[in-house]
């Protein structure tokens, strides 16, 4: 399966750079690099979606069948 790619939202700001991931609300990061920032960004994004997957797994209670869904 091919892996999605996600729009990281960066700025600076007083020496630090803050980021966001567009399509998932709630993953944002703030580091003092740009580089560390998207380590942090793919680490945090990762995370999300790992719980996301373990909450929806969790609710399917067993009873489930994964399906690919592309835009």
């Amino acid at each position: 399966m091919d892996h999605p790619s996600w729009t990281a939202i960066i700025s600076q700001d007083e020496g630090w750079w803050i980021g966001w991931i567009a399509e998932v609300p709630g993953v944002n990061a703030q580091e003092r690099t740009r580089e560390a920032l998207l380590e942090t960004l793919a680490e945090v994004l990762r995370e999300a979606l790992e719980m996301n997957r373990h909450d929806a797994l969790t609710h399917a209670d067993g009873h489930y069948e994964e399906v690919a869904v592309s835009l």
